[in-house]
């Protein structure tokens, strides 16, 4: 979707090498938001951080340094393995309140918070901090040089560098923004912790540990040697530095389809941060790959990535119109951090012109989109199946990753709006605000109802000498922007995606610039593995809406009279809308023989940013829905990518979306719960544990294996099981061990050869008496006989 943002990076994504920042974004305190979405999402989200318990969140450093604690511990994540993460966020969201907003209360936690966490350093007695439980046993194992390695865990627990990293970050944000000294102080000594832990591991050791998801640990050392001025982290940040992951990309090669997305992303904002600061020039070059990629080859509408947290194969896209499991906010957050690492890389101003342009798109419709208006709460997924709908976390439940980046996401509204650099001053978003540019002694203010209104007034408040750049939008057709200062029309040689310079020059207080930015509505195809993203409509592709770069949605009613809980309660699951699917072939859909049927849109008067599309769009209650920005729809089904047909094609093309989606939606409803090996969340979601496990990938389809055991809590309250269905690979043809459900054996295996389909499946009866004594949990438990593998297993499901 994204192809055109970046393919002028393309070509550069193997020459960049480290050099000095061209750009630095000002400090936070020095940026405040206006009236506007993103100041209501601001304040929003400052309510929700005072909502949340600190002496909660902290309960799990406490336990493990063996001190009281003074409330129980939040559940869901933070008791099931990731204790202690919530925290770390926590931190890093007070520190950029703080800097955002001024806001004492907000500091005053943020002192208390930083406060505790040195007594809990105190108490462990050797710099370390963290709520990992019984983590003091799984470093002591690590520092021995015994490592048990998987995807999402190591020494048996769940991704504890990854936990780990949420507490440098916090630590790190507390002192950066906060000017927290006592942050930096417990900072340091939990940075020479890790220096001496790891210190006696090899290279080839430390490569091995970095299989485990470990979250931005190479950038934190990497900007914690920037602030601190000491190399020895620099050269702890390198050693971070996952070898798999940077190598191909550093050789822009793409090896990333069936990767977990966000798992890859911070490693890749380390590389870039390490490459920025002298270190491998590689870094530079496999970051820029890394997003050119993303964005161009594995984004949506949105500026999101991921189905079901991976990375699906750019050639198809059609798993996102299947799965309800979309985007993950997470993966955004991070792919702004690492935008903005870029553009600060970057002194083409095409090359930064374009990292905006996604930065805005991201940001207005995915980011801001993913808060609850009033209330609060956070969105995990984000589906783009069509007359699917997301869940909201609540103060009080739903410790998911994506409520902490999303704690941090709504209040760094300010981060991104201006740049500098030296004499210059960069506007590359329109959002109501102001600056107070300390070193210039300038001030100013940004007048904007953007995007309701296609325009924006930059106001001096106090004069000083500065050349002007402002972002022209890739959304802005050629020619249609127009600039005035002092309300005399500007001549511009400036094009879509680039900047228009103002030179240097002496500004008076009451100085303006108004910029009229035209907003267009266009169609965005969804690529498909068919053909380039803007072919003309076909039977079949699937468009989102856009009106200049806001993503337009339609709120739909497939199931009248349903009432949908729109808040996630504190299961595993919860951060999942598991209401029922829509089959596809009765969603809204646009009907046309015309191939410019954009033109049928309409504005509907006295709605800012709504517009219906008449006859065009088709199916049922389709003639009265609105097409609105999707960061204001909340609380209901929505459409997002509608498919496209001719009349002459449309019986057609829904029996055969019927009798594509009929086996699946029939299995799905056969399904009680189910497993999908080798994936992090529906793992940890069903208590996965083993010994000699392994998970990797065969055409893009994961699969777990063990030359021990595995096993995974299956649930079934209704007690209505009858079977199980694994699937497996004939690859595995020979191998040998045996199926137990709650201790009992079910079956005995040898994988056979024999199979029409490479990947197959089997289904294994259970009997009724176990099903009756299970209390509604079976435990599945596949053990590998002498000398043989267990697996490999490419899917679990529990079948009615």
């Amino acid at each position: 979707m994204m192809r055109r943002l970046a393919v002028l990076l393309l070509a550069s994504a193997c020459t960049l090498t480290p050099r000095a920042r061209a750009a630095e974004l000002f400090p936070l305190a020095d940026v405040r938001l206006s009236e506007g979405p993103f100041l209501q999402a601001q304040d929003t989200d400052l309510r929700y951080l005072l909502a949340l318990d600190a002496d909660r969140l902290l309960a799990p450093f406490l336990r493990e340094a063996g001190l009281p604690a003074k409330a129980q511990s939040y559940g869901n994540w933070e008791s099931s393995g990731l204790d202690g993460h919530m925290a770390g966020h926590y931190l890093s969201a007070l520190a950029l309140m703080v800097a955002s907003t001024g806001d004492a209360q907000a500091l005053q936690r943020l002192n208390y918070v930083v406060a505790e966490l040195k007594r809990c350093q105190e108490g462990n007695g050797n710099g370390y901090l963290g709520g990992i439980p019984a983590g003091a046993q799984a470093w002591g194992q690590l520092a021995e040089g015994k490592m048990a390695v998987d995807n999402f865990s190591l020494n048996g627990r769940w991704v504890p560098w990854y936990n780990l990293h949420k507490t440098y970050a916090g630590l790190l944000d507390a002192w950066r923004h906060a000017g927290s000294e006592q942050a930096r102080e417990l900072l340091i000594a939990m940075a020479d912790w890790a220096l001496a832990l790891t210190d006696p591991l090899s290279d080839a050791q430390m490569q091995q540990m970095l299989r485990s998801e470990h979250g931005g640990m190479n950038e934190v050392f990497a900007e914690l040697s920037a602030l601190s001025g000491e190399k020895k982290f620099l050269v702890l940040a390198q050693r971070f530095s996952h070898q798999q992951i940077l190598q191909p990309l550093s050789a822009a090669q793409d090896k990333l389809s069936g990767l977990h997305a966000n798992t890859q992303i911070p490693k890749v904002i380390g590389f870039q941060r390490i490459a920025a600061l002298g270190g491998d020039a590689a870094g530079a070059r496999a970051a820029a790959f890394f997003w050119q990629t993303v964005v161009s080859r594995r984004t949506v509408a949105i500026g999101g990535n991921s189905v079901k947290e991976h990375f699906h194969a750019d050639s198809d896209f059609t798993p996102m119109l299947n799965e309800v499991e979309g985007p993950e906010t997470c993966n955004t957050y991070n792919m702004l951090k690492l935008t903005e690492a870029l553009f600060l890389g970057e002194s083409d101003g095409r090359a930064q012109a374009r990292y905006a342009d996604y930065y805005e798109r991201a940001l207005y419709n995915h980011i801001l989109s993913s808060q609850r208006p009033g209330s609060g709460g956070f969105v995990y997924f984000t589906p783009m199946r069509a007359n699917h709908y997301r869940v909201y976390s609540q103060a009080d439940q739903g410790m998911w990753c994506c409520v902490g980046s999303g704690l941090e996401s709504h209040a760094k509204y300010g981060e991104f709006i201006y740049a500098q650099d030296g004499d210059a001053l960069y506007v590359n978003l329109f959002i109501a605000s102001t600056l107070n540019w300390r070193d210039k002694g300038v001030r100013l203010s940004q007048r904007t109802n953007f995007p309701d209104r296609g325009s924006s007034l930059i106001r001096i408040d106090q004069g000083g000498r500065f050349a002007l750049k402002v972002r022209y939008p890739s959304w802005v057709a050629a020619g249609q922007l127009r600039v005035k200062l002092n309300g005399r029309a500007l001549k511009l040689s400036a094009n879509p995606g680039d900047y228009v310079e103002i030179p240097l020059r002496d500004w008076l207080a009451g100085d303006s610039v108004a910029i009229t930015l035209p907003m267009r509505t266009q169609l965005e195809a969804l690529p498909e593995g068919a053909g380039e993203a803007g072919e003309a409509a076909k039977a079949g592709k699937h468009y989102a809406v856009l009106h200049g770069p806001i993503v337009l949605a339609a709120k739909t009613d497939p199931f009248p009279g349903e009432r949908l809980n729109f808040l996630a309660d504190d299961s595993r699951m919860g951060h999942i809308a598991q209401g029922p699917v829509c089959p596809q072939a009765a969603s809204p859909l646009f009907v046309s023989d015309s191939r410019d049927f954009i033109k049928r849109f309409k504005p509907v008067a006295g709605q800012p940013l709504t517009f219906s599309a008449g006859s065009l769009l088709q199916g049922k209650g389709a003639q009265g829905l609105r097409f609105i920005p999707f960061f204001r729809l909340h609380d209901s089904r929505y459409t997002m990518y509608f498919a496209h047909s001719t009349p002459a094609q449309l019986s057609q093309w829904r029996l055969g979306l019927v009798a594509a989606e009929r086996e699946r939606l029939l299995l799905d409803a056969q399904t009680i719960d189910q497993v999908a090996p080798g994936e992090q969340q529906p793992e940890s979601d069903h208590g996965f544990k083993g010994e000699g496990v392994e998970a990797g990938l065969n055409k893009d389809q994961r699969w777990r294996h063990a030359r021990g055991w595995f096993s995974y809590e299956l649930g079934d309250k209704a007690l209505q099981a009858k079977a199980l269905r694994l699937s497996f690979s004939r690859l595995d043809a020979g191998r040998q061990f045996d199926l137990f459900v709650n201790e009992r054996l079910i079956a005995e295996l040898t994988l056979g050869a024999d199979a029409e389909q490479e990947i197959y499946s089997r289904d294994f009866a259970l009997p009724p008496d176990l099903v009756q004594a299970s209390a509604g949990k079976l435990l599945v438990k596949l053990v590998a006989r002498p000398g043989s593998v267990a697996g490999g297993l490419y899917g679990l499901r529990l079948l009615r």
